[in-house]
C-alpha cells in the first residue's frame, strides 16, 4: 500500500510543478503582449520627395534682456531737533503753471464706400503706428516660436538600403524610419531588418510642442523581447521600474531624427561644420546625456536620389556607457533637413549602414 501512495504524491507534485510552469509562460506572454504604445492610423503616402534647394534659415528672434533697475537715489537724514529747539515746518512749493493747452488735430476719417465692412475699411496710419508701438519686446519671440511649432514635415517614411558587418561576414538587409502626426501627436517608428539574422522595432509617441518633441514613451521590440521607458513631465520610468529626473528638451533614439530635422530646418540649430550639439537622450536602460559634433560636409552617393549633400554628426563618448553602440547621422538640407543616412557601430569592426533609397511624403 505504500508504494501507490508515494506513486501518487509524485504526479501530484509533478502536475503542480508543470501547472506552475505553464503559468509562469502565460504571464511572459501577457507582459510581452503590454505595450505603452495607443494605436495610430497608418498615413497615406502621395508623393515622392527629390532633392531641392533648401530655403533660408530664419533663427528665431530672442527678446532682448531686461533693463537693469536704476539705484534709488540716497536721501540725506536729517538730525532730529532738540526739544528745547523750535521745529522748522517745511514750506510747500509752488505749484507749476499748467503748460498751455493746443487743440489737437485729429485725422480725418477715411471716405465711406457703400459694401465694405469694418475688417474691409482701411486702418488710419495714425492708429497703426500706435498699435505698432505698443506691441511689446516679446511678441516677435512668441510669434517665431509659434511658427516654427508649426512648421514640422508631413507625414514621412524614409526607405533605406541596409548594409554592414557582423563578426567578419557582410550584412544585408533594409530599413524604414516612419514620422506622423495627428494634431498634437506624434510618433516615430524605426523597423530594421537584416535578412536570416534579426527584425528590430523602435517606437516613440508624444506630444508636438512649439519648442520641440516630447516624448511621452519609447520601446524597443524584437520577437520574444520588449523593453520599454514612461516619460512623464518630471520624472521618467525605466524598464525596470525605477525613476529618474527627466531633463528639458530630451529627446529618445529614435525621436531624435526628426527632433533635430525640425531644429535645422528652423533654425535652432545651425547646421554646419564646427558645431556642436547637446541632447539628452531617455532610453529603457538611462537617461544620458549626448554630444554630437558636425564634423563634415559630404557627398553621398544614394541608390536613387543621385548625389547629396548632407553633413555628419558624430557622438561623443558619454560618461558611465553601458555598452559600445552609438549612432551617427547625416542631415540633407535638400531633403527638408530629414537623416539620409544612419550608421550604427556596434565597437570598432561591427556595424549597419543605412542608406536611404526614397522619401515618400
Amino acid at each position: 500500500m505504500a508504494r501507490p501512495a508515494k506513486l501518487t504524491l509524485w504526479l501530484l507534485l509533478g502536475l503542480v510543478l508543470v501547472l506552475h510552469l505553464v503559468g509562469l509562460e502565460w504571464v511572459a506572454r501577457r507582459r510581452e503582449g503590454l505595450s505603452l504604445l495607443e494605436a495610430m492610423a497608418p498615413p497615406m503616402y502621395t508623393r515622392l520627395l527629390q532633392p531641392a534647394e533648401p530655403p533660408p534659415v530664419v533663427a528665431e528672434a530672442v527678446p532682448p534682456p531686461a533693463p537693469k533697475p536704476k539705484p534709488r537715489p540716497t536721501v540725506a537724514i536729517k538730525p532730529r531737533p532738540k526739544a528745547s529747539e523750535p521745529k522748522e515746518v517745511a514750506k510747500p512749493d509752488p505749484a507749476p503753471e499748467p503748460p498751455p493747452q493746443v487743440a489737437e488735430a485729429l485725422p480725418e476719417p477715411p471716405p465711406y464706400e457703400p459694401g465694405l465692412t469694418d475688417v474691409e475699411m482701411p486702418a488710419l496710419a495714425p492708429q497703426a503706428a500706435a498699435s505698432a508701438a505698443a506691441v511689446p519686446a516679446s511678441a516677435p519671440a512668441s510669434s517665431a516660436a509659434a511658427v516654427a511649432g508649426a512648421t514640422w514635415p508631413a507625414d514621412t517614411r524614409l526607405s533605406y538600403q541596409l548594409g554592414g558587418e557582423f563578426r567578419g561576414g557582410p550584412l544585408y538587409g533594409d530599413a524604414q524610419v516612419q514620422w506622423q502626426r495627428n494634431e498634437d501627436r506624434y510618433q516615430v517608428r524605426l523597423d530594421v531588418e537584416v535578412k536570416f539574422l534579426a527584425k528590430q522595432t523602435m517606437t516613440s509617441q508624444g506630444e508636438v510642442t512649439p519648442g520641440g518633441l516630447m516624448p511621452r514613451a519609447y520601446e524597443e521590440y524584437r520577437p520574444g523581447k520588449r523593453r520599454a521607458a514612461k516619460f512623464g513631465d518630471e520624472f521618467v520610468t525605466l524598464d525596470n521600474g525605477k525613476t529618474t529626473p527627466r531633463p528639458p528638451g530630451m529627446q529618445d533614439t529614435v525621436s531624435q531624427f526628426v527632433d533635430l530635422a525640425h531644429r535645422f530646418a528652423t533654425g535652432r540649430d545651425v547646421l554646419e561644420v564646427g558645431r556642436v550639439i547637446t541632447l539628452p537622450l531617455g532610453r529603457p536602460g538611462a537617461v544620458d546625456h549626448w554630444t554630437y559634433d558636425v564634423v563634415e560636409k559630404e557627398i553621398l552617393r544614394t541608390p536613387k536620389l543621385g548625389a547629396v549633400e548632407a553633413f555628419h554628426l558624430k557622438p561623443r563618448p558619454i560618461a558611465n556607457a553601458r555598452g559600445n553602440i552609438y549612432a551617427e547621422m547625416w542631415f540633407a538640407p535638400s531633403l527638408q533637413y530629414l537623416p539620409v543616412r544612419i550608421q550604427v557601430r556596434m565597437g570598432d569592426v561591427d556595424y549597419l549602414d543605412l542608406i536611404v533609397e526614397k522619401i515618400e511624403q
